[in-house]
């Protein structure tokens, strides 16, 4: 019996996973909805195999129609636009400082960018928080 399970398994071949396939150019900064992407039977390392990894995500770099849609090219959609104003936060024991400040890159939750507190002009790292401020990190 064993032997007929595994008879069945090499004459089947190879495995095959699924890929993402954008369906048409979708430019930068663009959000991708579930008319853009399609799922091929394909093996391709480093692509996406799931239509919920890349529904709703946003496009960080150019998806040409008809390729595959690689980890990394997509991403969260971003809530902070470079030069925006935004509240930074410090927080550390029970200190807690707020102040106003650029953001210096684009970015979406989660994500570390760099901002200047516009009061004295220091470049700052910080993660952006799902309310649209930045959790000041050095």
């Amino acid at each position: 019996m064993r032997a007929l399970a595994v008879m069945i398994a090499l004459i089947a071949g190879p495995g095959f996973a699924d890929t993402v396939i954008a369906t048409r150019t979708i430019r930068p900064q663009e959000l991708i909805s579930a008319g853009d992407v399609r799922i091929d039977p394909a093996n391709v390392d480093g692509a996406h195999q799931s239509l919920d990894e890349v529904i709703g995500q946003e496009a960080r770099i150019a998806l040409y129609a008809g390729r595959v849609v690689m980890q990394g090219s997509v991403g969260e959609p971003a809530l902070i636009d470079r030069n925006q104003m935004v509240e930074l936060i410090y927080a550390r024991g029970g200190l807690r400082i707020a102040a106003e400040g650029r953001a210096l890159a684009r970015g979406g939750v989660g994500e570390r960018i760099r901002v200047m507190n516009t009061g004295s002009r220091t470049v700052l790292f910080g993660l952006i928080a799902p309310d649209g401020t930045v959790l000041v990190t050095k």
